[in-house]
């Protein structure tokens, strides 16, 4: 059935949840969504009676997020406490060990530097004041030392040579830059030699200021954590303080083709070379997470080496022995986010489960798997006391914390970031569907109706196409594509997860691999025909499809090997020539393994899928968005499709943005995005009208 969810609702008015039929109520729109707060990254104090967490509060009017830190009270059921309220942004909150302390990464003093404040509310004082940005950090567990990322130059002995060499560059008339291997730029930038590298620090005196940092890497160097995407849970901190252990990919000519990431060991205070413990697998090796005893260490897993997109299984290992074994083996489902449970009896994570992420628990003893929440999207869990704390959202609601206890039992909300300003909007209920796929398979996908649905009416269809190809619209909530905001414009909504898509088993993943306008494209073929059949509110004589990376391929596979069916296409940052894609993407351990190869080896298997093959049979009118900074999929490759539509008059619009990368992240670009989507929409299938 379709789901509408109202949570916190003795927080609404009763007018405002009733429904459909709500005179005030509209549809989500791309203002209001840049308009929510968003909340992230809960951390339970040592006692677990406090939640410190952020809230990134937006200001569309300056194109610009805020972010700052909260601490909701478990005990007592007040309101959280803003802690924070620096213009700068606030974030990566860490508990002192006795509970009274937040500390937390600021830009306050003009660079990105660790803070703590009271947990109860006073002043911030800084605690490191180095002459380069702090990227992530750790307090060791008897808050006497602090471990910290900062991207340095491998060859400089001292983070001010860093500083110095930057400003000189900067000060230079000269501008060239002069590489002589391969990851030359990475996803939206140059690189300009510097390493994210691990530093060790005392906390000094009763002001508790960092000490002088010592470099703990050794002579291994690689990014930690992994940029640009990798955080503090890339390393951690042993619970007797002496160790850590991290996860790193090494540096050098194979690092462009190569997903084999190691953990590796080495002393908290530094002077040794770091220990390698993961040496005879392949795959990437993350996200190290330790027993409460510290006698066993956990991790995630890929086998496979080359493959971004293998099956993740949870590992355990023995830290004195170093005997390892596969905890998950028997669960075929990609895990994330581990986490002892307080007796070290069990292991938390977060894992896709057929089109929804919810958190699961593993017995250390037998591999025993229990799901601990059902459906929806959940992650970032934090043991709170005897509650297991965690982030909830939904394809109707952004996110907010939730708490259920560890030994089962109902779940309850925890925060409402969001009640106000969503008090009058009517969400398009939603509801998940099969349909028999390409070659027998049961394929998902959801369906979802538009803001304002009246029952007997037809309406326009959104049709979207997710990127990946290795990811899924699983049922969450998000602030780039966001199937509500289609729904709130009158769109009725339909989004497939084809062969390839994630959380249906890897078996399903690996179906696209040599394969990417096979399979997917009968299962988007099916599953729209499946929705027009099952759900008669949909108009099938008024549908324009859309995707993005991907899912911008696929449009332009579409628009030659399905070129009769749309009324519209709408392709953001879509491959269009995989020859060109090859010699020009940065990350190319990608292609190389969906396509079993370099292009120069295996030319075949990349021409077999090329859209700029099929470019003659083109005739539907196609909006093209490609952001400038996009290295993943460079901007030629939107260039190249504009022209190859322009020059056969098909009708076509281009939207640059030319300070945007892969996505779109200003606030205000957002805007203009999606006025520009849904007009173009509108002037073919009419929702505006």
């Amino acid at each position: 059935m379709f789901r509408r969810f109202k949570p916190f609702a003795a927080l609404l008015s009763a007018s405002a949840l009733s429904g459909f039929g709500v005179a005030a109520a509209q549809g989500l729109t791309i203002e209001t969504l840049h308009s929510l707060d968003r909340v992230s990254s809960p951390v339970a104090s040592p006692s677990g009676d406090k939640i410190a967490y952020v809230v990134r509060e937006a200001d569309l009017e300056a194109n610009r997020g805020d972010a700052n830190i909260y601490v909701l009270d478990l005990a007592d059921g007040a309101e959280p406490l803003r802690l924070t309220d620096a213009p700068e942004s606030d974030g990566a909150p860490q508990w002192s060990p006795d509970g009274e302390t937040v500390f937390f990464l600021s830009s306050r003093s003009g660079s990105s530097q660790v803070w703590r404040q009271p947990a109860a509310g006073g002043r911030a004082r800084q605690v490191t004041d180095y002459p380069v940005d702090v990227a992530a950090f750790r307090l060791a567990p008897d808050g006497e030392r602090i471990v910290f990322a900062a991207a340095v130059f491998p060859d400089c002995n001292a983070l001010q040579c860093t500083a110095d060499r930057l400003e000189e560059t900067e000060a230079s008339p000269e501008t060239g830059m002069l590489y002589d291997s391969l990851f030359v730029r990475h996803w939206d930038r140059f690189k300009d030699g510097r390493r994210s590298t691990l530093f060790s620090a005392p906390i000094e005196g009763r002001r508790m200021r960092a000490g002088m940092p010592a470099p703990i890497m050794g002579s291994v160097v690689g990014d930690v954590p992994s940029v640009p995407f990798g955080g503090r849970e890339s390393f951690v901190i042993s619970p007797d303080g002496e160790s850590v252990y991290f996860s790193m990919r090494k540096a050098g000519p194979e690092e462009p083709r190569s997903v084999d990431f190691d953990i590796y060991s080495v002393s908290a205070t530094g002077g040794d070379e770091p220990i390698l413990l993961t040496e005879n697998m392949d795959g990437k090796d993350r996200a190290p997470a330790l027993s409460p005893d510290g006698k066993m260490m956990v991790f995630t897993s890929m086998a496979r080496a080359g493959y971004e997109s293998d099956q993740t299984n949870l590992m355990l290992m023995n830290l004195a022995s170093g005997e390892m074994r596969n905890l998950t083996e028997g669960f075929d489902r990609s895990v994330g986010e581990p986490v002892f449970t307080p007796d070290g009896e069990r292991v938390i994570f977060s894992a896709g489960d057929v089109g929804t992420h919810p958190i699961f628990s593993v017995s250390v003893a037998d591999g025993e798997v229990s799901r601990v929440t059902e459906g929806f999207n959940a992650n970032a869990p934090t043991i709170a006391g005897d509650d297991l704390v965690f982030v909830e959202r939904t394809l109707d609601r952004p996110a907010d914390l939730y708490a259920i206890p560890l030994g089962g039992g109902e779940k309850r909300q925890l925060t409402a970031a969001n009640a106000d300003a969503l008090a009058s909007v009517d969400m398009g209920a939603y509801e998940q569907f099969s349909f028999e796929g390409a070659e027998g398979a049961t394929v998902y996908g959801y369906v979802m109706k538009p803001a304002g649905y009246e029952e007997g009416e037809q309406y326009p269809v959104a049709f979207i196409i997710h990127g990946g190809p290795q990811g899924s619209f699983s049922e969450g909530w998000s602030y780039r594509w966001n199937p509500q905001v289609y729904a709130g414009a009158g769109y009725g909504v339909v989004f497939i997860d084809f062969h390839g898509s994630t959380s249906y088993g890897q078996a399903f993943t690996d179906s696209i691999n040599n394969d990417w306008g096979g399979k997917p494209l009968i299962d988007l073929q099916l599953g729209l025909a499946a929705s027009l059949e099952q759900y008669d509110w949909l108009n099938g004589d008024k549908v324009c499809a859309l995707g993005a990376s991907y899912g911008g391929y696929m449009i332009n596979w579409i628009a030659g090997n399905w070129p009769d069916r749309f009324d519209c296409l709408v392709n953001h940052d879509g491959l269009f020539d995989l020859r060109s894609f090859y010699y020009s993407t940065e990350e190319l351990w990608f292609p190389e393994w969906d396509f079993s190869g370099p292009y120069y080896q295996n030319p075949e298997s990349y021409e077999r899928w090329n859209p700029v093959a099929h470019v003659d049979k083109w005739q539907t009118p196609m909006m093209v968005i490609q952001g400038l900074k996009d290295y993943r999929v460079p901007p030629e490759q939107s260039l190249s499709t504009f022209t190859a539509l322009q020059r056969q008059g098909i009708e076509s619009q281009l939207l640059i943005f030319p300070d945007e990368n892969h996505w779109v992240l200003k606030p205000q670009n957002s805007v203009q995005w999606h006025r520009e989507v849904l007009g173009w929409m509108d002037r073919y299938i009419g929702a505006g009208e």
